[in-house]
């Protein structure tokens, strides 16, 4: 379980920068949804850009000595077949405090497969106390995770509740949807969404106190049925 922000990327030779507001909620069976929001496409993040959305699950696996850790994405913002993204790279032990990533994946600005370099520092996910509403760091913190799985409409989504954070990607068909909620002064505020596809915010998750493995949450039409597939205290 881990609540992931990047502090740079860096496609070599190139220098390393960060373009991007990039955070992942990795569940404990580690399911995770992964947003980045361009910082440059507009000062509120309400409005602001994808540059690159996505969910799925995770694995690892040591070679050579090195943890190699493999993303299979379910759902992703730049392809309606996100079983043919290649998502992989090598983990270092953390350093002061932050990850190396290292690997190679397409480059979005040129097209081509190039050598990258990823730092990413981790947070400590912060429970919500029940009764206050207010931040309990010596609580154990919440994860939940929704799943939305419809072959015949062609929708597929993956929502993750950590902590004080919560992020949501859905796919209906050519349509793709984003959310990230944070949780601060004693309420859930929405930070960005993009697209117009409904989905589950934390108000309909926590709405009556009752969660549970294979709870379903349906949209207002009855069209849409999420379904609570891991729910964990740690």
């Amino acid at each position: 379980m881990s609540i992931s922000i990047r502090e740079s990327i860096r496609w070599l030779p190139n220098s390393a920068s960060e373009p991007t507001s990039t955070v992942v909620l990795t569940s404990p069976e580690r399911r995770f949804v992964d947003i980045r929001i361009l910082k440059d496409s507009n000062s509120n993040e309400l409005s602001a850009q994808t540059d690159w959305a996505f969910a799925g699950v995770s694995s690892s696996e040591i070679r050579n000595g090195v943890c190699h850790c493999t993303w299979r994405h379910v759902v992703d913002s730049r392809t309606r077949s996100p079983e043919t993204v290649v998502d992989e790279g090598n983990i270092f032990p953390p350093a002061n405090g932050r990850t190396l990533e290292t690997g190679r994946m397409v480059n979005p600005d040129t097209g081509k497969l190039t050598d990258y370099e990823e730092v990413w520092s981790d947070l400590h996910p912060e429970g919500i106390a029940e009764n206050t509403g207010k931040p309990a760091p010596q609580q154990r913190a919440r994860c939940v995770v929704l799943e939305l799985e419809d072959e015949e409409g062609e929708e597929r989504g993956m929502i993750v509740c950590l902590g004080r954070r919560c992020q949501g990607v859905m796919r209906s068909g050519p349509r793709f949807s984003a959310e990230r909620w944070l949780w601060k002064n004693g309420a859930w505020h929405r930070e960005f969404r993009t697209g117009d596809l409904w989905m589950p915010g934390p108000e309909h998750i926590y709405k009556d106190g009752t969660l549970c493995l294979n709870k379903h949450i349906t949209s207002e039409d009855k069209l849409q049925k999420w379904e609570v597939i891991e729910m964990s205290y740690s």
